[in-house]
């Protein structure tokens, strides 16, 4: 039986291919999209709902004044804040864009707990003025920043006063890892910040203040209190905890996880379909092989096994293929889609979902011409060869 079936696939090697390449690709976009998905969703799940994020309550493109730090850090509760400010600059070339921040270098390790760096790079970045932390992904992605320790960066939202890119020196690589810090970002001191472009005119504002609070702290209490506290201005503000800002954040980009789970509901239905279509015409052409079958004392059983082995055997090649490829391929696609979706990885589940989806694939794919095999009279089928 099993020669029979081996027979079979290799008598069109074309389609046999097409077929089982075509069920590889698909697995390989469900696969991707799937974990576009599951990285958003990770990353809401695993921000903090006891660290609080002050914005303003207009734009998150709308800076808030540096002197509200000190007011926020005097509500009862508050453990520590950090201001963050994004730099929007680039390395070299705009096309080398990721994320920098402007931070204050003393409270950024008491905030997220789960930056981790080495106790040499911790006390050159909280002590050397022009230091920076860069994340392990975007160290991989330069080595060369690494073998000189220089990063420098043109400052496209906050041009250098004197007109040349700013020089930073790398203090070390931070590693997290926590789904929602993504290891793609560069930080640098506040006060290099703000003492630079002070020079030049107004003192800058702040994008967002983080807190982390204390255990058991009202959370609600405190975001009324701090939106409460400059309702009159000069600038209005906004308090959620990171999860729902996290989640607001993403909803800026649309609802993407709702659109890639259709478009990955597509791809899946044009697999079933493909694969459907090339057992169906090898189906038709095997009749008068399961007439023979029948004819020999073979059961209708052995018929039915005969189209859903083949079907099966197609779409489970096709889905290591696939999955084969999504895991060569993680590592460059975590790099091309860092900017946009940061901390990208493929779960194990992922993978065993494609492999069940090639399983039912096969399954029903095979099971429409495995049917008719099954029912098909031995007179009639042993006169298809003619007809």
């Amino acid at each position: 039986m099993f020669k029979l079936v081996f027979k079979n696939l290799i008598s069109h090697p074309i389609r046999s291919g097409i077929t089982a390449v075509s069920v590889g690709v698909a697995l390989f976009l469900i696969c991707l999209l799937t974990s576009i998905v599951t990285t958003l969703q990770s990353g809401l799940e695993a921000a903090s709902a006891t660290r609080l994020v002050v914005m303003s309550s207009i734009s998150l493109f709308v800076d808030i004044p540096l002197s509200y730090q000190e007011r926020i850090a005097k509500v009862d509760g508050i453990k520590n804040i950090v201001k963050w400010q994004w730099f929007g600059g680039y390395y070299q070339d705009q096309k080398n864009f990721f994320a920098q921040f402007a931070v204050d270098p003393d409270r950024m390790f008491e905030v997220y707990p789960e930056v981790k760096v080495d106790e040499a790079t911790k006390q050159k970045f909280l002590t050397q003025r022009n230091a920076c932390i860069v994340g392990s992904q975007l160290a991989a992605e330069f080595p060369e920043w690494v073998e000189t320790g220089k990063i420098p960066i043109t400052g496209a939202l906050f041009p250098h006063p004197s007109g040349a890119a700013w020089d930073f020196e790398l203090a070390g690589v931070y590693r997290s890892e926590a789904a929602n810090f993504d290891n793609r970002t560069l930080f640098f001191r506040w006060d290099l910040f703000e003492e630079t472009l002070k020079g030049e005119g107004e003192a800058p504002g702040v994008g967002v203040y983080v807190m982390n609070v204390e255990p058991g702290a009202d959370i609600e209490r405190m975001r009324a209190e701090i939106e409460g506290m400059f309702e009159n201005g000069p600038a209005t503000v906004r308090c959620d905890t990171e999860s729902e800002f996290t989640r607001q954040f993403i909803s800026m980009l649309g609802d993407i996880p709702m659109f890639l789970s259709w478009i990955g509901a597509g791809v899946l239905v044009a697999i079933l379909l493909g694969a459907i279509n090339a057992m169906l015409m090898a189906g038709r052409e095997q009749t008068h092989d399961v007439g023979i079958l029948k004819a020999l004392g073979f059961t209708d059983g052995a018929a039915f096994g005969l189209l859903i082995t083949q079907s099966l055997i197609l779409c489970v090649f096709g889905g290591v293929l696939g999955i084969a490829l999504a895991a060569a391929l993680e590592a460059p696609i975590t790099l091309a889609l860092g900017a946009q979706f940061p901390g990208f990885f493929i779960k194990d589940s992922t993978y065993l979902a494609a492999a069940a989806v090639s399983l039912v694939v096969g399954l029903a794919a095979g099971a429409v011409p495995a049917w008719t095999a099954l029912r098909v009279n031995c007179v009639e089928a042993l006169r298809a060869k003619g007809a």
